[in-house]
């Protein structure tokens, strides 16, 4: 069990921190949780960092489904899915942009659907 956790970013929907004493980068993100070695986290953050949200959404414009964006997993039968405000909030977290401070919102923060009467 890691205890000496730093915190490197946060966001509403989850933090990226690291264990100083056994340098693993933990990612809390909605219900996933990850745990990622140096050479994972970068490889990680290489992959994340090269999606394009715009190219995904376009491409499942027509699919019923609310999360376009897919991120292969090793096991062959598991792909996480996530929208692109969920893709943006995770690439702020590995750009460390994330605020680390729990009181502070932004717009993206808040999923609501305005109507206009």
């Amino acid at each position: 069990m890691c205890h000496n956790i730093k915190v490197l970013s946060k966001v509403s929907n989850g933090e990226l921190s690291i264990c100083k004493g056994c340098n693993i980068y933990h990612l809390e993100f909605n219900n996933i949780y990850f745990e990622f070695t140096e050479e994972q986290y970068h490889r990680f953050k290489t992959y994340l960092l090269a999606i394009e949200e715009d190219y995904w959404e376009e491409m499942y414009a027509d699919a019923k489904v609310k999360r376009k964006i897919p991120i292969p997993s090793i096991q062959e039968n598991l792909v996480l899915m996530f929208n692109k405000q969920e893709i943006l909030e995770l690439k702020a977290l590995f750009c460390h942009r994330g605020s680390v401070y729990e009181n502070e919102i932004t717009l993206i923060d808040i999923d609501y659907t305005f109507i206009l009467n």
